[in-house]
């Protein structure tokens, strides 16, 4: 089968590009040939479908090319001509390269299905986080004002403007009508898209699936810490963690960065708290840590659609503590791979962190039953029914 990956971005930046990544090497695994379509970017990694990316955007584009541009369109049928396709797999393009390219596919006849990394088929900003902080659902019926009422994207009013008129254009019939079926991650994202009034049968619960040999470990001894792995921004509820960590004698460790990083550092030396800010670490470092660790928290206050990191902890034998929101409550089984809290309520947070340092887990347990939930090959079987 010949099959065409679509994202903005074609390195590891985030979770919809790490996917992305990873289903293109499972499918070459499994013989298929593979073409991508991104953005061309200078942190891409090197392709020879690269001649085909449109050209990186600068502020006039961003102005223009979330409504379709020439470029795009040309670029993108080309690769259409040369590769021709029996599938085209979309993720994140909004913005940089537009659902224009779905379109340009379902007018060819081809199966076109799309995965769902966030909301952006329903709010315009695409977290549902009115001024970045407050969850808000009032785009979700349809009439998309409120983002420019609110200012939404990044409080400017001409970005907000852009922002609504390109939701406009792209709304939920226009996409339905080129879109064969959305892949949902998570529950939570399958019934949020429905009440936005996207058709059921159009939905596919379908959850991520990570690398499980890169978690293969000769053992699972755990230290006395417990960690976070993860962007240091508002909606992941860092700092409602580091006022709980303050409050406790355990030690916190926590890997990332991001705008709050210093700002935290701050808090976290006021409230004479034991965190220990290691910054951005490569994939052994984080396996090393996150492997040792009692457990990880994942504090978010955004809802979270199906995020890897609680995959690859329960992998590596650590159990998580997750925060109630969005699609982290359906990968935890309170009490054998983790427990969940209240999110953003930090005496919650604080009572469960020393829960979770007295109970007694078992960790290869965990590890086996994860590996084996989580494998590439369990999703092979379900992509490749859907690609059919």
């Amino acid at each position: 089968m010949k099959i065409l990956l679509s994202n903005k971005f074609y390195y590891r930046r985030g979770g919809d590009c790490i996917y992305m990544l990873n289903l293109e090497q499972l499918l070459k695994e499994h013989g298929h040939e593979v073409a991508v379509f991104a953005m061309d970017y200078p942190e891409n990694l090197d392709t020879p479908w690269k001649k085909y990316f449109p050209s990186n955007m600068n502020k006039l584009m961003a102005l223009t090319r979330p409504f379709g541009s020439q470029e795009v369109k040309r670029k993108f049928g080309r690769l259409l001509d040369d590769f021709n396709p029996d599938v085209v797999h979309i993720n994140n393009v909004h913005t940089q390269l537009s659902p224009v390219i779905a379109e340009l596919a379902r007018k060819r006849c081809i199966r076109v299905v799309w995965t769902l990394h966030d909301y952006k088929l329903l709010c315009p900003r695409y977290d549902c986080l009115r001024d970045g902080k407050e969850i808000c659902e009032k785009c979700f019926g349809g009439d998309k004002t409120p983002c420019k009422i609110y200012r939404c994207m990044k409080g400017s009013r001409l970005a907000s403007e852009v922002g609504y008129r390109e939701a406009v254009m792209w709304n939920r019939e226009r996409l339905e009508a080129c879109t064969d079926l959305f892949i949902c991650p998570s529950g939570f994202m399958a019934e949020k898209m429905a009440q936005g009034g996207f058709r059921k049968e159009k939905l596919k619960v379908l959850c991520n699936f990570i690398d499980t040999k890169k978690c293969r470990k000769d053992n699972y001894d755990k230290e006395d810490y417990y960690c976070y792995v993860g962007r240091l921004s508002h909606e992941k509820g860092v700092t409602t963690l580091i006022e709980a960590a303050a409050r406790l004698p355990y030690r916190l460790k926590v890997i990332g960065g991001g705008p709050l990083l210093e700002q935290l550092k701050i808090k976290n030396e006021q409230l004479k708290g034991n965190v220990e800010f290691l910054g951005f670490r490569q994939w052994d470092d984080i396996k090393n840590i996150v492997g040792k660790a009692r457990f990880t928290v994942i504090p978010s206050e955004w809802y979270e659609n199906n995020p890897l990191s609680v995959i690859e902890a329960q992998c590596l034998g650590t159990p998580v503590l997750g925060a109630r929101i969005g699609g982290i409550p359906e990968l935890i089984d309170e009490g054998r791979n983790g427990m969940t809290f209240e999110s953003g309520n930090t005496n919650d947070l604080t009572e469960k962190i020393k829960t979770m340092f007295d109970v007694k887990f078992d960790y290869k347990g965990i590890a086996d039953v994860a590996m084996k939930h989580y494998n590439a090959e369990n999703y092979y079987k379900e992509i490749m029914k859907i690609y059919e």
